[in-house]
C-alpha cells in the first residue's frame, strides 16, 4: 500500500514568474481602462468640472460666481445631449466594413 502526501509540490521558479508576470499584466490592463473610461468622462464633463471650480474660487474669494455656475449649467447640459446622441453602434460601424 503506498501513502501519497497531501502536501503540494513546490513552485518551480520559473512558474513562479510566469504567475506574478500574468498578475502584472492583468494589473496594467485595469488600469488601463480605467484611464480610458476617466478621459472619456472628462472629455464629457470637463466644462463643466473647470466652471464649477471657477464658481467655487469666485465665491471663496467674496465675489459672485453666477456667471460661472450658468457657464456649468451650460456645458453639463451639452454634454447631456452630446452622451444621448453616441451609442455604441457610433463605435461598431467602422468595425461591420472590416468583416468579410
Amino acid at each position: 500500500m503506498s501513502v501519497q502526501s497531501s502536501k503540494p509540490m513546490p513552485k518551480l521558479p520559473s512558474q513562479l514568474r510566469r504567475q506574478a508576470g500574468q498578475g502584472m499584466t492583468e494589473y496594467i490592463i485595469i488600469v488601463a481602462l480605467v484611464a480610458v473610461a476617466a478621459i472619456a468622462v472628462y472629455q464629457y464633463l470637463g466644462q463643466v468640472l473647470r466652471a464649477q471650480t471657477a464658481a467655487v474660487a469666485k465665491e471663496l474669494a467674496g465675489e459672485d460666481g453666477t456667471q460661472q455656475s450658468r457657464a456649468a449649467q451650460s456645458a453639463a447640459e451639452s454634454a447631456a445631449t452630446q452622451a444621448a446622441a453616441k451609442s455604441l453602434k457610433d463605435f461598431t460601424g467602422q468595425a461591420q466594413g472590416a468583416v468579410r
